[in-house]
């Protein structure tokens, strides 16, 4: 038994952008402006956005405070200033970090209170102020699902509020708005991506639908995402790892994450490291950890980089290849350490892994023991 549900209407395409004031308009005539601090500003997005939607007569407030990992207190700030301003929708624009800030403070304006009793099922939300979002990166899949990350800066807990109101009522998905990434945020959001697409095909709570958008996601990044780390003013590569990376966002949303994720929002919740270079960083081990359980699914994944002929056997080693050789050629063959990791974390990150990501460590097709998890993450140093 299992829901699919997938409202939101995206808009993908080179250009698409130009839309976002005819669509904005629909739901009121004052946006709140949720980014982060530099990039959406350096590039001109920003400038670009206040002009469109000033053609369509839409008042706004900018709130650039999302961080890298948005903070819940960002959040409830947030939610403090749209009520204080009185506006009528939340205008996330950025990559995953101020999508998810977006959306928890378009949560926090229908929800009082502190938004970890929701995240931690202590309280039952309800509805939310209408969101559109703006992606700026190929990767989280942010604006195709109904989940938004953040971190306790209390307790250092990262964890997903999910709630169907948070779904956005418009996403724009345009590649034209990537091109300027720095290299280093392609690699980490494009493998972010894929993790998704990965992880949701092998999850426990997979369905065939999940299952369809994963291995299409999966099989436009093995073709595109080297690529466009080489070669950002791609468009046509861009596109589809964008994509990509929105049909992983649907499928994590049906499917959940499972042992990578579970290890990795320890780390960057921690250390305030980047989730795309965690992902990285754990993925070989928790990998190599699943494998044999995951078989029939690698050599599906393997048919797609082989021909008729190739045995099981070599579609399987195919598909570990590839994944290497991707990681590698996009510079992400790092480890734990790199990331400032020691081994005097790894009972924390072990405890925190199981109280805050239990549900994706218990949707892995082998679950792992917490002796498991500690093993793991000494391999990953």
């Amino acid at each position: 038994m299992y829901t699919y549900n997938q409202p939101v209407k995206i808009l993908h395409g080179a250009g698409i952008l130009e839309k976002l004031g005819e669509e904005a308009i629909q739901y009121g005539n004052k946006a709140f402006i949720v980014t982060g601090k530099t990039s959406a500003h350096k590039t001109g997005l920003i400038e670009r956005v206040k002009e469109i939607l000033l053609k369509s007569s839409i008042e706004y407030v900018i709130f650039n405070r999302a961080e890298s990992n948005p903070l819940t207190t960002t959040a409830m700030i947030g939610a403090k200033v749209y009520k204080e301003e009185g506006c009528d929708f939340v205008l996330g624009i950025g990559g995953g970090s101020a999508m998810d800030c977006a959306k928890a403070i378009a949560f926090l304006t229908e929800n009082e209170g502190d938004i970890s009793d929701y995240i931690m099922g202590i309280k039952q939300g309800e509805n939310a102020a209408p969101i559109l979002l703006v992606t700026t990166t190929a990767g989280t899949g942010s604006e195709a699902n109904s989940l938004a990350v953040l971190t306790n800066p209390e307790n250092n807990d990262k964890k997903s509020l999910k709630h169907p109101s948070i779904y956005a009522k418009v996403s724009f998905v345009d590649p034209e708005l990537m091109v300027t990434l720095p290299t280093r945020f392609i690699a980490s959001c494009g493998f972010d991506a894929f993790t998704h697409c990965y992880e949701a095909f092998i999850a426990n709570r997979s369905t065939p639908e999940s299952a369809a958008l994963a291995l299409e996601g999966i099989e436009m990044i093995f073709e595109n995402l080297v690529n466009v780390y080489h070669d950002p003013t791609d468009i046509q590569s861009f596109s589809k790892v964008a994509h990509a990376n929105t049909l992983g966002g649907i499928a994590i949303d049906m499917s959940g994450v499972n042992l990578n994720h579970g290890l990795e929002h320890p780390v960057s919740g921690l250390l305030d490291a980047s989730h795309g270079e965690g992902l990285a960083a754990l993925f070989i081990p928790t990998f190599e950890y699943t494998k044999d359980k995951v078989r029939e699914k690698l050599i599906k994944i393997g048919e797609l980089i082989t021909d008729k002929s190739a045995t099981d056997d070599e579609k399987v080693e195919s598909t570990c290849k590839k994944i290497k050789s991707i990681l590698e050629e996009i510079d992400l063959n790092i480890t734990l350490t790199d990331l400032g990791v020691k081994e005097k974390h790894i009972n924390w990150l072990t405890e925190n892994a199981f109280k805050t990501m239990n549900y994706a460590i218990t949707n892995n097709p082998i679950i792992a023991t917490h002796e498991d998890v500690k093993e793991i993450y000494k391999k990953c140093l």
